[in-house]
């Protein structure tokens, strides 16, 4: 008997209509009556977080997760996370970093339809994500649409298609079929011990470039206090060095001890800073490369570095080390 705690922090899966439309009231107990017969060789124990929209998880309940979660890893053999769409490759990718050597699956899931609903997703996204929390590989992932994802590797890319999550620059790890939950994993036995490390700073900032933009925002940035910023540049991650001149701000903020991580807008295939003249610019003004991280991953792991340590040549060391294949080096 495998034993798999289940915690509702609300969202779509959990919602009913209300006077302003969809709001979480689900509790964990009316989940898993409406679920009906779970796998009979597996024992629930059902928890309430939170009831929340996930546009109203913050970096707090992150870390709040992440010590409920350590909590209860020698008492049981899975955790299984029922969460709202819209953050939820936030939450697996702060997870990801919070948990670390966690040696027990922590799987999350949501749904675009709510538990309930005619034609709804959601029955079928808890299963799928119980039977790999009773798997036995530890990790942090993500149950959706009869996928398995990392993670640290998952995006939301569609809004209301029940394919809205895609594991970006990575293969799933797992999908169900005929023959059920197949996983593309290996067991590694870290030699590390489990410790959550739950630690962070929401002292940053996202700056998506477009043409013409005026550099003056590091300024203001450092003038408020922030310790961290991340630069989504064109193509490869390229920044303009000539008439709006991002690279001399980069030098001058990188010199002044703030962090510059710089990577790509574009979704797919990553950022590589060595190609061109713009790019090899940015490391020598030391920018901090991303490679091929997914959005969350960066925003989160940037968070996450923050909060072991301030100074940039920390930050620099821990956000170029791979901590849970949330990075493949180019």
């Amino acid at each position: 008997m495998k034993n798999i705690l289940l915690l509702n922090t609300g969202g779509t899966f959990s919602s009913r209509p209300g006077d302003h439309g969809l709001s979480p009231e689900l509790t964990s107990g009316d989940i898993c009556n409406l679920i009906g017969e779970f796998n009979p060789a597996l024992s629930i124990v059902a928890e309430d977080y939170c009831s929340l929209d996930s546009s109203n998880i913050t970096p707090d309940d992150w870390q709040r997760l992440a010590l409920r979660i350590g909590e209860k890893v020698g008492f049981c053999d899975g955790v299984v996370l029922i969460h709202g769409t819209d953050t939820l490759a936030y939450t697996s990718s702060m997870l990801s970093y919070m948990l670390q050597n966690i040696p027990v699956p922590v799987v999350i899931t949501g749904s675009q339809m709510p538990l309930g609903v005619p034609m709804s997703d959601a029955a079928d996204n808890l299963r799928c994500a119980l039977q790999m929390a009773a798997s036995g590989y530890g990790g942090v992932f993500v149950a959706f649409d009869r996928k398995i994802m990392l993670g640290c590797r998952t995006s939301k890319v569609r809004t209301v298609s029940f394919n809205a999550f895609e594991s970006i620059n990575y293969p799933h790890v797992g999908e169900v079929n005929a023959f059920g939950l197949q996983l593309h994993l290996e067991r590694v036995q870290s030699e590390r011990p489990f410790q959550v490390q739950a630690a962070y700073s929401d002292r940053i900032a996202v700056l998506k470039l477009f043409p013409g933009m005026d550099p003056d925002i590091f300024r203001f940035l450092q003038e408020h206090g922030y310790e961290g910023l991340y630069i989504e540049g064109f193509g490869l991650g390229g920044v303009p060095f000539l008439k709006s001149d991002f690279t001399a701000e980069i030098r001058r903020a990188s010199q002044s001890g703030l962090p510059i991580l710089v990577g790509s807008q574009c979704r797919y295939e990553g950022s590589n800073l060595n190609v061109y003249e713009t790019g090899q610019r940015i490391l020598e003004c030391g920018g901090i490369p991303v490679h091929d991280m997914t959005y969350e991953a960066v925003v989160t792991k940037l968070m996450w570095c923050l909060g072991q340590a301030k100074d940039r040549e920390t930050v620099q060391r821990l956000f170029q080390r791979a901590i849970t294949r949330e990075v493949s080096f180019s």
